[in-house]
């Protein structure tokens, strides 16, 4: 879970990108920005709509997707992409990790490694290339499920 003070510069932040787009800030868009906030792990969006529900949230499912979509672009939050679907979690106030995702099971195993980001760095220097952000994911199986397969 954040802390109340990333909560609170997170709705500074969501507040501001809301203007800037001249998009309505609405009551519901800031209660799926505290959900999420709330959460630990990844989650779908369906995941996090039901979650919602089940706290008696009055938000519909598309709130959800554009609001998730909104914040994904604020970078609250990072997506990935898992078979046909996108998996988010929180970015804000988060180091940064990469992922070992299970093509069976859908295990997601985070892991972080200096050599790998040293060799990034080397081959954006290579190439006078200025990176912003990005993703490594690693897919396979995991140990349960490659124990199965023996």
């Amino acid at each position: 879970m954040a802390s109340a003070k990333l909560i609170e510069k997170a709705k500074r932040d969501f507040t501001s990108y809301l203007r800037r787009g001249n998009l309505r800030a609405t009551e519901q868009r800031y209660e799926v920005l505290e959900a999420i906030l709330g959460m630990e792990g990844h989650f779908g969006a369906e995941d996090l709509f039901v979650k919602m529900k089940s706290e008696g949230k009055k938000v519909s499912r598309a709130t959800v997707y554009n609001t998730l979509e909104l914040l994904f672009e604020l970078g609250v939050v990072s997506r990935h992409k898992v078979g046909n679907v996108f998996i988010y979690e929180r970015a804000l106030g988060r180091s940064h990790h990469d992922h070992l995702i299970c093509v069976n099971c859908g295990t997601i195993i985070e892991f972080t490694s200096e050599e790998i980001e040293r060799i990034q760095d080397e081959i954006c220097k290579k190439y006078k290339f200025k990176p912003i952000r990005h993703t490594h994911q690693i897919f396979g199986l995991c140990a349960k499920c490659a124990e199965k397969e023996k």
